[in-house]
């Protein structure tokens, strides 16, 4: 796969930089006449402060607060006490800083370029009339950019630049001392202290025109400084062609099994490659798990939301890609880091509804689930917990590992159940739900919740129904009578004016960024809303108010999502439009993803705020993930191939990409029809496809050596471990 992209500079602000990172360690490449480098490391944490789940954070005292309208104790229960001098309200990622990097009088950047193919940025500089190339190559493997310089052009000087530049007010009052400076022969950078947390070194090292840095930390001054030259010695020692070679190689494994596209937009197929090499960058499996901003995190402010964990649709958005892009080790990581909270996730659920087999997770924490606090509908969105069961179930359903679904998911998804089972009342053989919150819908506002919210109730149906057949797959009768009881008996959404509602009572009453009302649609596809179903008119009345209500609020990340809806309902057109709009209208010149909008025309979003770029990187995934449903998707355990494709496009072919049941899928598309389509087999599993490729399909099976024409409009083939099925119109 070789593909380049290039940017000309100058790029003048942090967040317009090319992009660089392993997972913990990231870089941003910048300048103009100097070369910027802006460094730091997603688990660079001030680990102070927060609000632990305490034994008055009760559902029933939360519902007693609403129930009455009491502001204040509703307040009182959820922001805590405030910090004691020196201590910040919560904990946060915090901004490292950079380096200048100056090659002489005369001297300018006039082009950097991508090659996806081995992460490698080639910088083209210009000094006195001469071209020159500077490489910079981030090692996938330690906190370590190292930078090659052609004969010629050399380091003039390198000027420090920490945050505390930028933030060390509001570092000193949170009892922050300022970062130590240090310049010797063998190792120049700055070590920074943390009150509660270990001390971080940039170290670097310029010899021999090339320069060497690495980010660590340390218990002390003394020990982050080692650490920093360790790496640096060894990096110095294995050399340059050494490390080289050994990043190629990760890279080159790496996008051998990243599904390949072709399509006729070179905007969707920009979002899609540079999407999925951020990807790696932002999740690699040895890395810490994706935060808001990954590891690039600029340094002239604190980072917006701490750079911490969101769960009501930010982390999932950072990591839908791993599915269909068949890279299923990225979101270890994060089922990793949950893993470890399950005691507090229990502790929550025990002070929540007073249950100790309950697993509840607040919408924002930090790495060590502490909950930030302050917001309380995000604080009791057990959405939260249900959509990360969600992602465990699709990890699932994508790798059919029962090993998985019996010690990971199965567990995880019952116990995020079982606070919802204790939150449902029965009355007059209906359930319902009495409190309940649409996330962000509202805010942290006295009327931002209601009876029935459908975000949660298409959440209930999901687990249940999830649950149903997992405990199928792992024979465990258990619960089943439950849960199909609670699915049958709870509504499926709320209704308002023949449309789903926010919750009872509450429309879609202006444009809303959070599409929650939606999400029986995607992400957890609980809705029939095809043509015939039973939900269709419902949803269609739904789709056509929201809308009506437009993008004016909408934010960069609820873009891709708005797209991948759209795609759901066949719509490909809106598809396609949403994500070139977002591109637009929400990336900087440096392709940079963004929370506000960068032109006024279609929202208002962080219109007229002042400061610095807010960028959240899980926008960029959602995109990538927008472009796959284009192009392969599965609904109801129907797969479907080029299931929203504009009718503009006329030709456009994927390669290997992953499907429920453990498929990987290649297809091709031309002048306008589909021609062939690929299935490969990796566990066995039932294909069920929809038939859109012609009226008659001849389908062969390299396992059984066998042809036959097929003209149903689902598909069904029981497939055998390992064998390729191949399916294309069949021509009398």
């Amino acid at each position: 796969m070789k593909k380049r992209y290039k940017w000309l500079f100058p790029l003048t602000r942090t967040h317009c930089g090319i992009l660089q990172g392993n997972g913990t360690f990231g870089a941003m490449i910048w300048g103009d006449e100097k070369l910027h480098i802006t460094m730091n490391r997603a688990d660079f944490w001030d680990h102070r402060g927060g609000m632990p789940f305490t034994e008055d954070m009760t559902y029933e005292n939360i519902r007693e607060c609403l129930e009455a309208n009491d502001e204040q104790r509703l307040r009182k229960l959820f922001e805590g006490k405030p910090p004691e001098q020196g201590q910040p309200r919560r904990p946060s990622i915090l901004p490292f800083g950079r380096l200048e990097i100056d090659f002489g009088e005369g001297s300018k950047i006039l082009s950097g370029v991508l090659d996806l193919q081995s992460g490698e940025v080639n910088l083209k500089i210009e000094k006195n009339g001469e071209k020159y190339s500077v490489l910079c190559v981030l090692l996938m493997d330690k906190p370590c950019l190292y930078i090659s310089i052609e004969d010629g052009l050399s380091i003039q000087s390198i000027n420090r630049v920490p945050s505390w530049e930028y933030v060390g007010e509001y570092l000193k009052s949170i009892s922050f001392e300022p970062p130590v400076m240090f310049e010797n022969d063998d190792l120049s950078g700055w070590t920074q202290m943390r009150p509660a947390d270990p001390h971080i070194c940039l170290g670097y090292r310029y010899d021999n025109n090339e320069l060497i840095m690495a980010l660590v930390y340390g218990n002390d001054v003394d020990e982050a400084k080692n650490n920093a030259k360790d790496i640096v010695d060894k990096v110095t020692k294995a050399g340059f062609k050494k490390i080289r070679k050994k990043n190629m190689n990760w890279w080159k494994s790496y996008w051998e099994s990243v599904p390949s596209v072709k399509l006729p937009s070179d905007n969707l197929e920009f979002i899609y490659y540079y999407g999925m090499y951020k990807f790696a960058g932002l999740t690699n499996p040895d890395g810490v798990a994706a935060t808001l901003q990954g590891p690039w995190v600029e340094e002239y402010q604190m980072p917006p939301w701490s750079s911490d964990y969101h769960f009501n649709i930010n982390v999932q958005e950072c990591y839908w890609p791993t599915y269909a892009g068949n890279r299923l080790d990225h979101i270890k990581p994060l089922f990793n880091m949950i893993k470890s909270w399950e005691d507090k996730l229990r502790h929550n659920a025990k002070m929540f509804l007073g249950i100790d087999d309950g697993l509840m997770l607040p919408h924002a924490v930090d790495d060590r689930c502490v909950c930030m606090g302050g917001f309380w509908t995000g604080s009791i969105d057990h959405g939260s917990t249900s959509w990360v069961a969600q992602l465990m179930w699709l990890y699932y359903k994508y790798s059919m590992d029962d090993e998985f679904l019996r010690d990971v998911a199965y567990p995880f998804m019952k116990g995020a159940m079982r606070v919802y089972e204790e939150m449902l009342e029965d009355k007059d053989s209906e359930l319902s739900l009495p409190v309940s919150v649409s996330p962000e819908y509202g805010g942290s506002s006295m009327n931002a919740w209601g009876k029935n919210a459908s975000f949660q109730l298409s959440l209930i149906h999901f687990l249940c129904r999830a649950l149903c057949e997992a405990s199928e797959i792992l024979e465990i009768n258990e619960g089943i009578e439950k849960w199909e009881d609670i699915d049958h008996r709870l509504p499926d959404f709320s209704t308002i004016n023949n449309r789903i509602a926010l919750w009872e009572g509450q429309d879609l009453a202006v444009s809303h960024r959070h599409h929650s009302h939606l999400a029986g649609i995607y992400p957890f596809d609980t809705l029939e809303y095809e043509k015939g179903g039973k939900h269709y008119q419902t949803v269609q009345n739904t789709i056509a108010h929201w809308i009506h209500k437009g993008m004016g609020e909408w934010s960069g990340w609820c873009m891709p999502w708005a797209s991948i809806i759209h795609s759901r309902l066949g719509n490909g057109e809106a598809a396609e439009a949403i994500l070139e709009l977002w591109k637009r209208f929400f990336t900087n010149e440096g392709n940079g993803t963004l929370h506000d909008v960068r032109y006024p025309g279609i929202s208002i979003m962080g219109m007229g705020r002042t400061g610095g770029e807010i960028m959240q990187i899980e926008a960029g995934m959602a995109a990538i993930t927008a472009v796959q449903e284009m192009l392969l998707h599965t609904a109801k355990g129907i797969m479907k191939v080029f299931p929203a494709i504009p009718d503009h496009w006329r030709n456009a072919s994927f390669y290997g990409m992953r499907a429920e049941g453990a498929f990987l899928v290649s297809a091709k598309y031309k002048d306008g029809q589909i021609t062939k389509v690929e299935v490969f087999s990796e566990k066995g599993s039932v294909l069920r496809l929809y038939n859109n490729i012609a009226k008659a399909v001849l389908v062969k099976r390299d396992y059984l050596g066998t042809e036959e024409i097929m003209s149903d409009d689902i598909i069904d083939i029981p497939t055998h471990v390992g064998e390729t099925i191949i399916l294309t119109p069949y021509i009398d």
